[in-house]
């Protein structure tokens, strides 16, 4: 590993949005993106209903895949286990949550500081650790367009740190109104969950550089869904131009 490079393997993964629920449903989105549209919001039956209540549509579907991926992977926090440190990455956040309270500002009522506190980027994360009894540390992650690539080297700096695994929960959905003429790309309401550990028999390695001028060709993904392709479809390749740097993410076998 070199210095603009980080490496790790996938050893657990899970994928939810409106419409596409089934491995098999998110293999045939991979061969042919389209946009993903609203819908029901995930179940979260494993999350206890006093908690599950809390969650909005962006924070169900975090819980919905990382849920997902802890019980298949025997993630727990049984007696003197401390679970898996979790790195929870979200662009946007629940910015519809945070512009209901914006407005409520603006017209004098009362802030809800039940609100207020599922309105914060980590909210997704605190209901999951709160949940499962996890004493282990959780990051919330939001780095603009590249906030993906920023919270895989998060995940792998724990990793590199001891940890034996890191799970990493990517999620956003649509902005709302007011914020839509703003975007670079096209929000879709989605999340996805892997497990990482260093070993593993198929490695994934992401570099970076910077961008000098250089531009990618995109389809107007957001980046989530774009590396989400990329592994599903085992791409060899898959590079990335955000935020002044380009990001290579490469199959090592």
């Amino acid at each position: 590993m070199h210095v603009n490079e980080v490496t790790f393997s996938i050893v657990g993964h899970a994928a939810w949005a409106p419409g596409i629920e089934t491995p098999d449903a998110w293999h045939a989105w991979a061969g042919a993106p389209f946009e993903i549209g609203t819908g029901p919001e995930p179940g979260v039956k494993q999350m206890p209903a006093m908690l599950r209540r809390r969650a909005g549509f962006l924070g169900k579907m975090a819980l919905e895949v990382a849920y997902r991926v802890a019980d298949e992977a025997s993630y727990g926090c049984a007696e003197g286990n401390n679970g898996v440190p979790a790195v929870f990455c979200s662009r946007h956040g629940d910015v519809a949550r945070a512009l209901e309270l914006l407005s409520d500002l603006g017209a004098g009522a009362p802030l809800s500081p039940a609100s207020f506190g599922l309105a914060v980027h980590n909210a997704g994360a605190g209901l999951f650790s709160i949940a499962r009894g996890d004493k282990t540390n959780h990051v919330a992650v939001a780095g603009g367009a590249s906030s993906i690539e920023h919270a895989v080297i998060e995940a792998c700096g724990l990793l590199a740190d001891g940890a034996p695994q890191v799970l990493l929960v990517a999620y956003d959905t649509v902005l709302p109104q007011p914020f839509a003429p703003y975007q670079d790309c096209r929000e879709q309401p989605h999340a996805w969950a892997w497990l990482l550990r260093q070993d593993g028999a198929e490695r994934i390695g992401l570099s970076w550089e910077a961008a000098g001028g250089l531009e990618t060709a995109t389809d107007g993904l957001p980046g989530t869904l774009e590396v989400l392709r990329f592994h599903l479809r085992k791409d060899a390749l898959l590079e990335r131009a955000a935020d002044g740097r380009v990001w290579r993410w490469k199959r090592h076998g």
